[in-house]
């Protein structure tokens, strides 16, 4: 299936959070009002003059998605160039063989790709703060950044990560480009 009929298959994140468990959309919801972006960060959203359109892969019992699924729709709030539509994984996890982490399809998965739907780039489960982190192995800081990563605390970097691929500065998801 092509991009662009997944992209127009999914649905919107008002429908994802109606078909949530009460207990889930109340975390999604407390994520976002604890959202605070810096002054620099919201001028970089501003400024994007292009549409982007954004294919997110997403589960509402999903910490990761609780934590970075919010970041996007702040986004999509401060400049309306950009928008998104979500799907499950499951059922799609053929299409998300493209998309790894360590290994595996992992969600959120978040596809970014300009007006003709050609990929920019694309944000897999966690931020390359994160990944970095866990690289290096040392587990009291893996500990650290996951339980401050799942409290919401890393808003700001979700969004710098998203930044770089609208912006062209990170063409895939591991830097390569």
């Amino acid at each position: 299936m092509l991009i662009r009929e997944l992209y127009e298959k999914g649905i919107k994140y008002s429908e994802f959070l109606e078909k949530a468990d009460q207990k889930y959309r109340r975390e999604f919801e407390k994520c976002y009002e604890d959202i605070k972006l810096s002054e620099k960060t919201l001028e970089r959203i501003e400024k994007i003059a292009k549409k982007v359109r954004v294919l997110v892969f997403a589960e509402p019992w999903c910490p990761d998605c609780i934590v970075s699924l919010p970041v996007l729709v702040k986004i999509t709030e401060i400049n309306g160039l950009i928008d998104f539509t979500i799907l499950p994984r499951e059922g799609y996890e053929d299409f998300l063989e493209n998309y790894k982490y360590e290994g595996k399809p992992r969600i959120p998965t978040f596809i970014f790709m300009n007006e003709e739907f050609e990929e920019l780039g694309a944000f897999v489960e966690i931020p390359q703060m994160l990944k970095d982190i866990y690289a290096r192995g040392y587990q009291p800081d893996i500990i650290v950044a996951r339980r401050d990563y799942r409290q919401g605390k890393y808003a700001e970097v979700i969004a710098g990560d998203f930044l770089e691929i609208i912006e062209g500065s990170k063409r895939t998801e591991d830097g390569e480009g």
